[in-house]
């Protein structure tokens, strides 16, 4: 796939990404300031918010003018073909209604139903895309089972990264490391517009960790959760990981964001063992449980930051190594996943 430099040089889109860093990171504080003189704050009013004082709360909007400038003008800069445009705002305009949407959430507070079709129709509309484009990364070969699989690995995703948005710095350093991981694995297989896409977005996310980390003076709000979920899970399917085996394949975009997947998991399923509504805000994520068996907010983002390079580092290992070391990578990986899932379950929820 074409990329944004006609000559690929690693330096160039290293470059990107310091870019974006420097543009994401001058605008938080930016919006941090919009944020108090409108009254846009994050109050924690219910019991499932971990901080105890109103955060401004519009920092998702520094991401997306972050990502969509430098992207923009780097394709105005380096490659300016028609073809790459449509190919960036094939994925970039989806991801920034999205986010539009969310901004609406955040200001309004909707209810999870217009959320839930909004999302589905981001991710119908986009599968269909894929699919028409040949763009999917790893087809199954029929219709029947490209656009359904690929619509709920992309609605799942967004919801994944809003829920995973629960504690300081929680999705923005999770989506940072994706990022750089989806980065490196697009670079090896000269994928370059992915690559550069996810270098933009591992600087953006980067750049306003610095404002969102523990403790944090800015949060993202539904329009940055719902903006990178749609934009990683949308870079996630176009990377073709070929030549690999099916399963192999498929492991790579569930590896890079196993532990967003790990946390929405484990939520909706102490919900339902509850009997209460799986959209219900709660004291049920990984941060909180990490939390109530003593460890300090940073502690318990430090630690999802580390489970999220264990899982990524398996990408790596997959895409490099022959296909039987790979099989034995994605079942080890999985394996340790599901002790994960049930380790956690086995927590107290609330």
């Amino acid at each position: 796939m074409a990329g944004f430099m006609v000559t690929p040089n690693l330096g160039n889109y290293l470059l990107l990404g310091v870019f974006s860093l420097i543009v994401v990171s001058l605008l938080t504080p930016i919006m941090r300031k919009i944020s108090k003189l409108f009254g846009v704050f994050d109050v924690p009013s219910a019991n499932h918010k971990t901080h105890k004082e109103p955060i401004p709360y519009l920092g998702g909007l520094a991401i997306v003018l972050g990502v969509s400038t430098v992207t923009y003008t780097s394709l105005f800069v380096f490659d300016s073909s028609i073809e790459l445009l449509k190919l960036a705002s094939s994925i970039l305009i989806p991801a920034a209604l999205m986010a539009g949407v969310g901004l609406l959430d955040d200001l309004k507070n909707l209810s999870p139903l217009p959320r839930f079709l909004t999302q589905s129709l981001f991710g119908i509309s986009i599968s269909f895309l894929l699919v028409l484009t040949e763009t999917l990364g790893t087809p199954f070969g029929t219709n029947l089972l490209d656009i359904p699989i690929t619509t709920f690995f992309i609605v799942g995703i967004t919801n994944s990264i809003n829920f995973y948005d629960n504690v300081d710095g929680g999705a923005s350093g999770a989506i940072a490391i994706s990022s750089v991981f989806l980065f490196i694995l697009s670079w090896q297989s000269s994928q370059y517009l992915i690559a550069a896409l996810s270098i933009v977005l591992a600087g953006a996310t980067l750049g306003f960790l610095i404002w969102n980390k523990p403790p944090a003076r800015i949060y993202m709000g539904d329009s940055g959760s719902m903006f990178l979920g749609i934009l990683i899970a949308s870079l996630s399917v176009r990377f073709d990981p070929n030549p690999m085996g099916r399963m192999e394949s498929l492991a790579i975009p569930l590896l890079l964001l196993a532990m967003p997947i790990l946390d929405t998991s484990v939520a909706v399923a102490s919900r339902i063992k509850r009997r209460i509504s799986p959209f219900q805000g709660g004291r049920d994520h990984l941060s909180h449980r990490l939390m109530r068996i003593g460890l300090s907010k940073r502690q318990s983002v430090l630690a999802l930051w580390s489970g999220s390079i264990f899982f990524a580092t398996f990408t790596i290992v997959i895409s490099n190594l022959n296909s039987s070391i790979g099989k034995f990578s994605v079942i080890f990986a999985g394996t340790i996943w599901l002790m994960l899932f049930i380790a956690f379950i086995g927590t107290e929820d609330e």
